[in-house]
């Protein structure tokens, strides 16, 4: 592979560790256990796993014309396993509270995989979609999940 194609690889998996950290700015400002970094580098290594799959798979193709056939489905497969055990390591059960704490963060790491393949298939409309519906989801539902939250807790007192 040339460096002019490894070099437009490096601007793609850029592309999407800048758009995985937008996610975790996000998670950070929340204080929660996976930030700006981990999203960032998730989204990364996604998109670099995936251009790898295609990669490997150029590389060992025979020059006589056979060539090695690629799954990306088991690939993409392969990509959600490893990060949904960086996924698990952020959900944590309070026994103090009886309260489960921080599936939001893990469900925002999973989506910065996703969002890491999708960039590495050059989908770069969906991938800048998918993090506008993601802040959207995270900042605008956060109030109103605040307010039910509120409101539910006002209903629980006057009942008593």
């Amino acid at each position: 592979m040339s460096w002019q194609f490894q070099i437009n690889q490096l601007l793609f998996i850029a592309a999407a560790m800048f758009m995985g950290g937008v996610i975790g700015i996000e998670r950070e400002i929340l204080d929660k256990p996976a930030g700006f970094r981990t999203h960032m580098l998730v989204a990364g290594t996604s998109a670099l796993l995936m251009m790898l799959g295609e990669t490997v798979t150029h590389y060992y193709s025979a020059p006589e014309g056979l060539s090695l056939q690629a799954d990306p489905i088991r690939l993409i497969q392969a990509i959600i396993v490893g990060i949904s055990f960086i996924c698990a390591g952020t959900i944590l059960r309070r026994h103090d509270r009886e309260q489960i704490e921080g599936l939001t963060t893990a469900a925002t790491i999973l989506l910065s995989s996703a969002t890491g393949i999708v960039v590495a298939l050059r989908q770069m409309v969906l991938a800048a979609g998918m993090i506008v519906l993601t802040l959207f989801v995270l900042t605008v539902f956060r109030k109103i999940e605040i307010w039910l939250k509120t409101k539910g807790h006002k209903h629980r007192q006057e009942e008593n």
